[in-house]
């Protein structure tokens, strides 16, 4: 599993670490109407989907406020961003931030994703940062699990990867 630390503490990761080549796994997760969203509703699509601990946090903020922002110069790729936070409460978050171009998707009844791509904080019950690039074939073509929960990702690098992917 990959090392991670929130706010400079070891935690345990659940699940299966994914890698770079890896059949994404299937998830089911909750929309902000509580419908269940699952991997295969976008086959098909390049998907970017990023795991964030808490959307109600400056950094889990200021991330998905920059992949809402970039979305327009990643053309056709679909993104998702996943966390434990209650679908009322993302619904909140979107409408106040302005987030449209962002399906943000919860994983609190369950820990679905959490745990099939292998960011569920077992000492905590929340996700860990992470960015995945899944192509239009459902292969992953890019991984980085934050080493530091409460750091940004590489957004030039998962960008890029996005366009990259097929």
């Amino acid at each position: 599993m990959a090392n991670v630390t929130f706010k400079g503490n070891a935690i345990t990761l659940l699940g299966n670490e994914v890698k770079v080549g890896d059949k994404a796994p299937n998830f089911t997760v909750l929309a902000n109407d509580l419908s269940e969203v699952t991997l295969n509703d976008t086959k098909g699509q390049v998907r970017l989907i990023t795991s964030v601990p808490s959307l109600d946090t400056g950094v889990c903020d200021a991330e998905t406020r920059r992949f809402n922002e970039e979305a327009n110069s990643l053309g056709n790729v679909k993104i998702l961003t996943v966390s434990v936070d209650l679908p009322f409460a993302q619904k909140r978050w979107c409408a106040a931030s302005g987030i449209e171009n962002v399906q943000t998707l919860s994983d609190h009844r369950d820990l679905s994703f959490g745990e099939a791509y292998g960011v569920a904080i077992q000492e905590l019950r929340l996700l860990a940062r992470a960015v995945f690039v899944v192509d239009s074939n459902d292969t992953v073509t890019y991984v980085e699990y934050v080493s530091e929960a409460t750091n940004h990702p590489n957004y030039e690098a998962a960008i890029e990867a996005a366009k990259a992917a097929k």
